[in-house]
């Protein structure tokens, strides 16, 4: 077996089906590792498990059952869920662990397998790589005695449980009766419950990826193609447009007039009526190095403060908690509201977004025109080696070449992808034509200087 050091990237275990790490022994020792970890004391201890539209969910599924099973932990599985409503119905229902089988939004033949605790919130990285090396070396499980395994059952009520609270969080003196919306679900895991949730509320939904086969999962629609959404709301005349993506823990909004909206800019907006009503604590707004330099701007404007994190969100929602901080969220979509939530998901944001809408009453162009965002180009190289930046002075030589030409008004950002092979070069300023002038000659020089 690879003994890497540790299987978990930015996001749980991730990779493509029936290939290490995502391979079957995988998630039963997966399931053995996490029984052994979280199993304390002698009361029966409980997990829940949910997944995607995937096909190969079932494969995982059935693996991770038997692992955590044999390991003395009763499982309760409910079915296609978002990875929001697992966190929640781990809290909800009191249980030692939360798993969700997803590569969120990749495509059919990837497939991933991330951990909540009792919480709710994902795991920190010591709890994951102690895991991780549990599942590469352990030759001998802690096997409870026969009458101490556990028992595998299936929780019909858990999407109406979920639906229940997403709609505590929209308060009960307003509705969304006269609104249209066009809502993408991505065909994954939202296509039953987000439906519901608008529509109980009064809205007029029309919907688009709401017919899962497992294989088509995040195929040309949800939050990674708002344009389909885009173009929907322009034909039916809707007042917003929601993509959601497979998993369902990140959203993209459209406006009425069809302008797509990124994570920037509904933090933004939502960020200041938080301010404007006294929730947002400390007026602190946490976002990730990806973030638009307008975003920490506008917060500055605010009399707020954008705090900056590595991407991922688990590292949002960990600086959140160390410093107090209730919002915060990723450019991508992922937005958390701790009030609600103890991860980003999608349909509360969309909600939180609709219910400033009702009460300002403005239009979501109307709120989102707030926030004017740098041009900003990102590459994406394909790369042989992964050597730090910094040893490296042809690439150093050339990002400070960029950021002369940018005069202080804009910044070079340079990462590796945490789960490919791939160098992300960003570059961001008020000229559109430097940004992508630098961006291009940025992205040639890591490209010969970082592949064989």
């Amino acid at each position: 077996m690879t003994k890497d050091k540790n299987l978990f990237g930015t996001d749980g275990v991730r990779g493509l089906v029936n290939e290490f790490p995502m391979e079957p022994e995988i998630a039963i020792r997966l399931g053995l590792a996490a029984g052994e970890y979280f199993r304390q004391g002698k009361k029966r201890h409980k997990v829940i498990i949910g997944k995607d539209t995937r096909l190969s969910g079932y494969i995982f599924e059935t693996a991770l059952t038997s692992g955590l099973c044999a390991s003395g932990m009763d499982v309760y599985l409910v079915g296609p869920l978002p990875t929001p409503a697992i966190s929640f119905l781990t809290r909800n229902m009191r249980a030692d662990l939360g798993i969700v089988i997803s590569a969120s939004h990749n495509p059919y033949y990837d497939n991933g397998i991330k951990f909540f605790d009792r919480n709710g919130f994902k795991l920190n990285n010591g709890a994951e790589e102690k895991i991780s090396k549990m599942v590469l070396t352990n030759t001998n499980w802690k096997y409870p005695k026969a009458h101490e395994v556990g028992r595998a059952f299936k929780i019909e009520d858990s999407p109406g449980r979920y639906i229940v609270s997403l709609k505590h969080s929209f308060p009960s003196e307003l509705t969304l009766d006269g609104i249209k919306i066009v809502l993408d679900c991505a065909n994954g895991a939202t296509y039953r419950v987000a439906p519901l949730v608008f529509e109980e509320l009064g809205a007029d939904v029309v919907k688009i990826g709401v017919n899962p086969n497992g294989l088509n999962i995040n195929e040309e629609c949800g939050a990674l193609y708002p344009e389909k959404v885009r173009d929907m709301v322009l034909k039916k005349g809707a007042d917003i447009g929601i993509a959601l993506d497979g998993d369902g823990d990140r959203v993209i909004l459209i406006d009425e007039k069809g302008k797509i909206l990124d994570g920037d800019q509904i933090m933004a907006f939502c960020a200041e009526e938080m301010m404007k009503n006294g929730e947002l604590a400390g007026g602190k707004l946490v976002a990730t190095v990806m973030s638009n330099m307008a975003l920490e701007i506008f917060m500055k404007d605010l009399g707020g403060e954008l705090i900056r994190t590595p991407v991922g969100d688990r590292y949002v929602v960990e600086k959140m908690r160390d410093i107090g901080a209730v919002f915060g969220g990723e450019q991508s979509g992922h937005l958390i509201f701790l009030k609600y939530s103890t991860t980003g998901d999608g349909i509360l944001a969309a909600l939180q977004a609709l219910k400033i809408m009702i009460k300002k009453q403005k239009s979501l162009s109307e709120l989102a025109r707030q926030l004017e965002l740098f041009p900003q180009k990102l590459i994406n190289v394909k790369v042989d080696k992964k050597v730090p930046f910094d040893h490296v002075p042809k690439v150093m030589n050339a990002v400070k070449r960029a950021e002369e030409k940018l005069k202080g008004k804009g910044r070079v950002l340079l990462r590796y992808s945490g789960t490919e092979p791939k160098a992300r070069v960003m570059v961001e300023g008020e000229d559109i034509e430097i940004v992508e002038s630098m961006a291009l000659e940025l992205a040639e020089i890591v490209k010969v200087t970082l592949s064989n």
